[in-house]
């Protein structure tokens, strides 16, 4: 099993950096002000359900095949982009904006699209196959099993993490329900952003 200093290293390095906001702290911040909690938490909960699947593919060496092969890496990268764009352009012309206030989605809808915005960053995957293995100890065990620990420790800490940003962020939203249309344009300038922040990731 994975030496105890060596996960403790690991630990703190992963609360280090899921403190930094990032992609899917933004996208769940806009979740929650734009409809508030429950939808911040759903989105929450899509996110590391992406995570989850990353580790999966990780485990199996998938991420190492998606850093290798520049045409995969390039599919996934701007299925990610061209989803992330048209969330931003629904936020700026749906139907909800036009009357004015927020329509909400269905919760699931809501916990599937954090799901598939995760799934479709092909820096995450990149992040798993550049950061984990250097936790891993072939000698401790199963690199599969350590990989599974490893990436399900900073699945927990990621999610402490994005509740909060969720509940705080559905706690601001109750209080602006009267900017409802500048929310929106929030919203959709959040996944615009992250859009092109998704276009200029850059292959290592």
């Amino acid at each position: 099993m994975i030496d105890p200093t060596t996960f403790a290293v690991f630990l703190t390095v992963s609360i280090t950096v899921v403190l930094i906001p990032g992609p899917n702290h933004l996208y769940i911040t806009a979740r929650g002000l734009s409809q508030g909690r429950a939808a911040g938490l759903a989105s929450a909960f899509g996110v590391e359900t992406g995570t989850l699947l990353h580790i999966a593919a990780a485990a199996a060496g998938l991420s190492y095949a998606i850093a290798q092969s520049a045409t995969l890496f390039s599919i996934i990268k701007w299925a990610g982009v061209a989803y992330l764009v048209y969330l931003g352009v629904r936020a700026f012309t749906g139907k909800e904006q036009q009357a004015g206030a927020p329509e909400p989605q269905p919760l699931r809808k809501v916990f599937l699209e954090g799901l598939l915005v995760n799934v479709l960053n092909p820096k995450v995957a990149l992040f798993f196959l550049a950061f984990l293995p250097q936790f891993v100890d072939p000698r401790a065990g199963s690199p599969a099993l350590q990989v599974v620990v490893l990436g399900l420790t900073l699945l927990l800490v990621g999610l402490i993490s994005d509740v909060a940003y969720a509940v705080t962020a559905g706690a601001i939203g109750r209080r602006l329900t009267r900017a409802a249309k500048p929310m929106r344009y929030a919203s959709g300038g959040v996944y615009l952003a992250l859009g092109v922040l998704t276009a200029f990731a850059a292959r290592e």
